[in-house]
């Protein structure tokens, strides 16, 4: 046991993190020590005071890894150090995913010496590029006969037939379907087995004994899974592609025991700082063995309570064994007030006990209605009432839930900005197509590059108008005072929707290789249309015939400048464009440039067999190659499909805090490590609760250390969701400190009774909202 080294465990805001900066001060700071080490010659001192000398006379690089579980809190934890050691110290915290990434690519020489790789800067694939390439690669194997085999004993979300006895448009859109999930779960296992330190050829001995007996659905032999994952791996190293699972795989079979980078490490970090290691990966503990075992010391936060990511790849229990080797510190509770010594028991006994006698107090009330619109608009009147009269702020209120869904965001947030009270879902991943200023700056590239006619209609024609009518400059000038009506801060555009969709109807002449615009007088009314929209249709077809007489003389780099252009005349035009519209246009940006930066490198390799590559059909038509034109077609399409949202980085706006409610789902607040005086557990009722839903990948029991390919019975998912319910409820309500609404209906948006594991805590609570006279 490493006497400095520090294990510290407690529940929720028991104050973890506030002792891990202070040991953080401790290491780095004290200037008793620092007067002691430049000024005597005293020998035979301690291990921390030699970790003193070694941080203080390299004061200009960080001699402590900081490490925090998500990026959120990475960014609080790199706060709060900088503000408790004045930014004397310089600190890099990261995830321990991110540490590992920079590491790979800091070492990426290395590595091409010991796997003879070809000598590129790797390029780091997105999530959505990863499936596009894998489904391509693989496709030629999937047709075989697989999907049907995968697919054929399935049935989808909404309990529908198997596949073989469907209609035969069902049958191609669950083909569809199943070769998206196929390809996504086969990739996920590389990135679950990379996570636990096994390498891609072994996975199939892991997969024999559990996956077939796990689920129907994905009916492949172990050793064709493995066989896909090996050749998808070696198609992106000769490439220089990287996915969040090759860069783990090779962070941990072939960097981590490299001896020349062991010694690089161990002279570059003494001491190891992690919090909330309960939802680090099991790799992350071979590295935090391997600084340990060379001296360094560490101090680790853990937290059974709030185990977030166990299915997505964290490993608690194994990380927990660190703890043989610290001195362990407890916290308790601290003294702010919180729900959860007074709450956890008795819920849990009304949930596991069915003690119907037990009563919770007047702390829990309850929200309970019939149909789920009821249930909505009763929980969005509750929250604008308690604000109105000044019982809580709505920074103080939190609606979580199991699953927010559209419906339920929009009808919130609609009643309650009605009421001037601002909402803030947090971490709202909404697709990035849904947002109108990307769909009609997307319909820009349809007309000025051409072959992409059959990607345009009339709606679309009549969206781009309004969205680039709002900025132009055709009413007062583009210099235009901020103060004039016409200016960047109006929002009503010069085209309204009605105009143009007259103007779409008799001025867009389809065509499937140039669909082209008709001046305004096609239209034989045009003196109807005014001439704000007059004026600024004219200049939106005045520069899109520039922008194609400029692309014919090759005059535009890329789709990306034309973007960049479009929204430089048309978006922004010098305004201070709202967060969310800007971090829309910044991860269009962001997409399109990776998205081209792919497809150039894949144009830089011609061996057969690749994907992406030149075809036979390439040559240059109209300036424009054929694989140009697909390219940008395909990069329109996966925008459409819905499979990218609007979170660039920094992911939050800049600035304080807004006085919003929160909108979350558990994972999200669980994640975010937030509390509130309110909390709103939106449908209550729900079998969701205890379900672990898209924050459990498939397969990840099997990669669990203490039981590595064992399979995954009945029991052990029965066992697995009352563990996980336990541990939600002693999060959440660590979380609130006065009141929790568990909001009910009886029926679900599918119009079926709900029956969840909390439905006794429903019925054991107060009521907090009467019911209406003559009901």
């Amino acid at each position: 046991m490493n006497s400095d080294s520090v294990w510290i465990t407690g529940p929720s805001r028991s104050g973890k993190t506030a002792r891990l900066v202070k040991q953080f001060c401790k290491w780095v700071l004290s200037q008793t020590r620092t007067k002691e080490i430049y000024y005597t010659k005293s020998r035979g001192r301690k291990n921390s005071d030699s970790l003193l000398k070694r941080l203080y006379l390299h004061q200009t690089e960080p001699g402590v890894l900081v490490l925090a579980a998500n990026d959120e809190n990475r960014r609080n934890l790199a706060d709060r150090i900088v503000t408790a050691t004045e930014g004397k110290y310089p600190v890099r915290c990261k995830t321990p995913l991110g540490f590992i990434q920079d590491e790979v690519i800091l070492f990426w020489p290395l590595l091409i010496e010991s796997l003879k790789l070809k000598a590129q800067f790797p390029v780091r694939l997105h999530p959505e590029t990863e499936q596009e390439l894998a489904t391509k690669l693989w496709r030629s194997q999937l047709d075989e006969g697989t999907l049907h085999r995968a697919g054929q004993n399935s049935v989808d979300a909404e309990g529908l037939a198997p596949l073989a006895e469907a209609p035969r448009e069902q049958r191609l859109r669950t083909s569809g379907q199943n070769e998206y999930r196929l390809v996504r779960r086969i990739l996920d296992l590389l990135q679950l087995g990379a996570y636990s330190g096994t390498a891609c050829e072994k996975i199939d001995k892991v997969l024999v004994s559990a996956i077939a007996q796990h689920d129907n659905s994905t009916n492949l032999e172990p050793e064709f899974i493995a066989s896909l994952l090996v050749d998808w791996r070696n198609w992106c190293l000769e490439r220089g592609f990287l996915t969040y699972g090759i860069i783990t795989e090779l962070y941990g079979k072939y960097l981590l025991p490299d001896p020349i980078y062991q010694q690089q490490l161990t002279k570059r970090y003494q001491a190891v700082l992690a919090d909330d290691v309960q939802d680090y990966p099991a790799i992350a503990r071979h590295l935090f063995e391997l600084l340990l075992d060379s001296g360094a010391v560490a101090a680790f936060s853990y937290n059974p309570d709030s185990v977030v990511r166990l299915g997505l790849g964290s490993d608690p229990n194994y990380l927990e064994e660190l703890s043989a080797r610290c001195q362990q510190e407890t916290l308790t509770q601290p003294p702010l007030s919180c729900l959860a010594d007074s709450l956890v028991t008795p819920m849990l006994d009304l949930i596991t006990e069915q003690m119907f006698a037990l009563s919770l107090p007047e702390a829990v009330q309850s929200i309970q209605t019939t149909s789920r619109a009821q249930l909505l608009r009763q929980t969005a009147e509750v929250i604008v009432k308690a604000v109105k009269v000044g019982q809580v702020q709505p920074n103080e209120v939190v609606v979580i839930a199991p699953g927010l869904d559209a419906l339920a965001r929009y009808t919130l947030t609609e009643i309650l900005t009605k009421q001037n009270i601002p909402v803030e879902p947090l971490n709202n991943q909404r697709p990035l197509i849904s947002s109108p200023i990307i769909r009609g700056l997307l319909t820009v590239l349809t007309f000025v590059y051409p072959g992409l006619g059959r990607l345009v209609d009339r709606d679309a024609v009549a969206e781009m108008l309004v969205v680039l009518s709002r900025e132009v400059s055709g009413v007062g000038g583009e210099n235009t005072s901020s103060t004039s009506p016409s200016s960047s801060t109006s929002s009503s555009p010069y085209i309204d929707p009605v105009r143009a969709g007259l103007i779409a109807d008799y001025c867009f002449v389809p065509h499937p290789d140039q669909p082209n615009l008709l001046p305004v007088t096609a239209f034989d009314r045009w003196d109807r249309l005014g001439y704000a929209a007059t004026t600024g249709y004219s200049e939106i077809l005045q520069w899109l015939e520039e922008q194609k007489a400029q692309q014919e003389m090759r005059l535009i780099p890329s789709p990306i400048s034309l973007l960049d252009r479009a929204i430089q005349r048309f978006v922004w035009n010098g305004s201070n464009l709202p967060y969310d519209q800007l971090a829309a246009l910044r991860e269009l940006l962001e997409t399109a440039q990776h998205y081209w930066e792919i497809d150039t490198r894949l144009r830089q390799t011609h061996t057969s067999g690749d994907i992406g590559t030149q075809r036979p059909s390439d040559a240059p038509t109209g300036n424009v190659s054929i694989s140009s034109r697909e390219t940008i077609a395909e990069f329109i399409q996966l925008l459409r499909r819905g499979t990218i949202t609007a979170n660039p980085f920094p992911v939050s706006s800049i600035g304080p805090q807004s006085n919003a409610v929160t909108l979350a789902t558990i994972f999200q607040y669980r994640s975010s490590r937030r509390s509130h005086r309110w909390q709103f557990w939106l449908d209550a009722g729900s079998p969701l609760w205890a379900k672990g839903g898209a924050a459990t990948l498939f397969g990840a029991p099997f990669f669990l250390q203490e039981r590595l390919g064992e399979p995954w019975t009945v029991e052990d998912e029965q066992l697995a969701e009352k563990q996980r319910l336990q541990r939600i409820l002693a999060d959440l309500l660590a979380r609130v400190s006065e009141r929790v609404y568990l909001c009910h209906s009886d029926l679900a948006v599918n119009g079926q009774e709900q029956l969840g594991p909390l439905l006794p805590l429903v019925h054991a609570c107060v009521s907090g909202v009467p019911e209406p006279a003559g009901v």
